[in-house]
């Protein structure tokens, strides 16, 4: 039987009923049993006594070489990328145009297909409808008065210049061509909300009355959704095309409660694996139900190679006063409230805390008192965390 015996110079092994041998065995007895699962390795850790004071661990170069612990020196740190956060294509609200029409009817004819381009002005849809040939009844019928007292008006006044008629007439007439006034803008706000663009609601206006009401674009755009069908029967306020102005888009992207406040405003955003910038504008007073924020940014590069609606990750930067030194996630511990790296020491090694800047599926990008020509364990990490807890305090991860 193997028995590890702790004197106050070395570690021997005592073999029952042999004597002592040196503490060379002792080191090729540890590299055997460390072939056999981290478990046997912390318990040889804690028989061997590895000396621990606050964050230092004692270790020998022996000792290292039988757990496995492998070293990677710092290099130089680099400005961290940001942490990636999903993120979701949207467009700002006065970039996107829903277009309706206001009267019951039935679609005619879809002037424009889906994803087309089209400009400002531009026929879209044509409506049969009913209750368009009474709107443009009324909007004559209208125009016709004010037309007539407006005439009125000026005859009146006139007649009243020339002391013929008294005031009152004057003042009766003005009344007269206010009301028809107010009846023909009425008239042509009705026509307006039904559709009607102004060119068409000048026509009708000047007596030109139109069989169809025809929906014409208010800006350049893309269509982005057609929502009718030919023949389709609609009623006021239905939807029948979705456009939008695709050459400024947002980012709406979801940040973890506990990072809300913590991207930097001067920083510039990156969508992973496009070439896309974004400027952050602002973030949202309010949690949604999974406990995250939505930060908005304003694409600056790249809009034209995203689509609306499309789900991202973005890179956002966070607030840092320093560099950041990117290790592989074996390489940083989490215990409570503390994130730990393991330096190298002439002794052993020192565990260092470090605040996480940016992580990836491999990596973690961290900031904290390292510096260039640091050995950091990226290998053998969880016998060093048991044994920098101590017996009590070891855990798997």
């Amino acid at each position: 039987m193997v028995v590890f015996a702790r004197t106050s110079s070395d570690v021997r092994v005592v073999l029952s009923g042999r004597r002592p041998v040196a503490a060379e065995s002792s080191h090729r007895s540890l590299r055997l049993l460390a072939t056999f699962g981290i478990g046997l390795v912390v318990g040889v850790l804690m028989s061997v006594g590895i000396a621990r004071a606050a964050d230092e661990i004692a270790m020998t170069g022996a000792q290292i070489g039988a757990i496995g612990i492998e070293l990677r020196k710092l290099d130089a740190p680099a400005r961290a990328s940001g942490v990636a956060y999903s993120a979701r294509a949207t467009l700002p609200r006065d970039k996107e145009q829903l277009v309706s029409a206001a009267v019951t009817g039935m679609v005619d004819q879809i002037l424009v297909e889906d994803h087309a381009e089209v400009s400002e002005g531009q026929p879209l849809i044509r409506i049969n409808s009913p209750e368009f040939g009474d709107l443009q009844l009324k909007l004559l019928e209208a125009a016709n008065q004010a037309r007539v007292a407006s005439s009125t008006l000026a005859r009146e006044k006139g007649l009243f210049t020339e002391g013929i008629i008294p005031q009152r007439r004057v003042i009766e007439a003005e009344a007269a061509a206010s009301t028809a006034r107010a009846t023909e803008q009425h008239a042509r706000a009705a026509l307006r909300l039904a559709g009607a663009d102004e060119a068409t609601i000048r026509k009708i206006s000047a007596g030109q009355i139109q069989d169809r009401l025809e929906i014409r674009a208010l800006r350049a755009a893309t269509v982005l959704a057609i929502e009718v069908k030919l023949g389709q029967r609609i009623t006021d306020a239905d939807p029948l095309l979705r456009l939008g102005e695709l050459g400024t888009l947002w980012l709406d992207i979801d940040i973890p409660a506990a990072q809300a406040d913590a991207w930097d405003p001067d920083g510039e955003i990156v969508v992973v694996g496009r070439d896309v910038r974004a400027k952050p504008l602002s973030v949202s007073a309010q949690l949604s139900g999974n406990q995250t924020a939505t930060l908005r940014a304003n694409v600056t590069r790249g809009a034209e190679l995203l689509r609306p609606g499309e789900f991202l990750q973005a890179q956002v930067p966070l607030k840092t006063s320093g560099d950041a030194w990117t290790l592989p996630n074996a390489g940083v511990i989490h215990q409570d409230d503390r994130t730990v790296v393991f330096v190298r020491t002439p002794t052993g090694f020192e565990a260092r805390t470090v605040k996480v800047i940016a992580e990836s599926a491999q990596d973690v990008s961290v900031a904290g008192p390292l510096k260039a020509g640091d050995a950091i364990a990226i290998k053998g990490t969880i016998a060093l965390k048991a044994a920098w807890l101590g017996e009590s305090g070891a855990e798997d991860e």
